[in-house]
């Protein structure tokens, strides 16, 4: 597969990670116990909000990996 192969797939499932965390995230916050704080309110959007890097860093880096040598057979 190449770079540029890679890069497409990899940005239809950032968005969708996105999307779906985003989602997820909105629906946990409704929980009695976090939405009844002012202060867990924020501790929890702050950590939901950057949590999303760290699925994303795989995908990145698949989509960074340089495209393979062609062999001259």
């Amino acid at each position: 597969m190449t770079i540029r192969t890679r890069k497409f797939l990899g940005a239809i499932l950032l968005l969708v990670l996105a999307t779906v965390w985003a989602l997820l995230g909105m629906a946990a916050a409704q929980m009695p116990w976090i939405a009844e704080s002012g202060w867990r309110q924020a501790v929890y959007y702050v950590v939901v909000g950057m949590g999303w890097v760290l699925p994303a860093m795989p995908i990145v880096s698949w989509m960074q990996r340089p495209d393979r040598a062609k062999s001259s057979s």
